[in-house]
């Protein structure tokens, strides 16, 4: 295992063996968490002291019995986030995971965030564990709507989505707690883990199941596993390579050996 937090012989040395397993993958999943989204300026949930449930209690404001009961406190909640998701562009991280990809390698990204960066810069195979804001449904007729003209009123003025068919509230499409996660979803995940040959984990505490177990169903099929994140995680003990650095700095310098030696 290779391990550094600053640009030493050893720090170069996991980059290099980190770009050796991509080369050697067949089948790789990178599991994304918040960490990959935050250089884009989005904000972390579980930052401890600036994370948004440090000054927000999630069953109170994010959770499906509170949407149901007070719809309008969830959108005064959510309007700031939605509008930096909104506004967000996708960083150097999302940008060579996709450049990846696009030189033929099998990647499968599996995020837990709901902003849409990987597709934005250009990732095809994203499986979205905690749903999408890219989408709204109806809470009254559940017809579904892309969200982007009802995002930017909502996000200048307040204004609630409506549904155009029947005007009953939009409910983002996202995983609230409380709701499941979606089944598809989670299948596909799960396929993908078991299928892999190298699992990268990038920006993610692993703190929240299922998700968090991913990992391990990669690891018990004989997958390399390598994690880059600022905070030690569970798989750490197991991993080939772990990088406690920045992904959007990392992940970039991973891609150029893959691509270019």
């Amino acid at each position: 295992m290779s391990q550094s937090a600053s640009p030493t012989l050893a720090f170069v040395a996991a980059i290099e063996d980190a770009a050796q397993l991509f080369r050697k993958a067949k089948r790789v999943v990178v599991l994304t968490g918040a960490g990959i989204s935050s250089p884009s300026g989005i904000p972390d949930f579980r930052s401890e002291g600036s994370g948004l449930w440090s000054r927000d209690e999630p069953m109170e404001v994010a959770s499906l019995t509170a949407f149901r009961a007070s719809p309008e406190r969830f959108f005064n909640w959510f309007r700031p986030l939605a509008g930096q998701i909104y506004n967000a562009k996708p960083n150097a991280a999302h940008i060579a995971l996709a450049e990846l990809e696009n030189a033929g390698l099998e990647i499968t990204i599996v995020t837990q965030n709901i902003d849409g960066l990987h597709q934005k810069a250009g990732s095809m195979r994203v499986v979205e564990m905690h749903g999408t804001l890219r989408t709204l449904s109806c809470t009254e007729c559940f017809k579904q709507f892309e969200s982007d003209s009802f995002l930017e009123p909502y996000i200048k003025d307040g204004n609630i989505p409506r549904c155009l068919n029947c005007n009953g509230i939009l409910k983002p499409d996202v995983i609230l707690f409380g709701e499941q996660l979606p089944q598809f979803a989670w299948l596909e995940a799960q396929r993908a883990a078991r299928q892999c040959d190298l699992m990268l984990v990038a920006g993610s505490s692993l703190e929240v199941l299922p998700v968090a177990g991913l990992p391990m169903q990669a690891l018990d099929q004989g997958a390399h596993l390598i994690v880059i994140n600022h905070t030690p995680t569970y798989v750490n003990v197991r991993a080939d390579v772990v990088l406690m650095d920045d992904v959007a700095s990392i992940i970039p310098e991973i891609t150029k050996r893959v691509l270019h030696g």
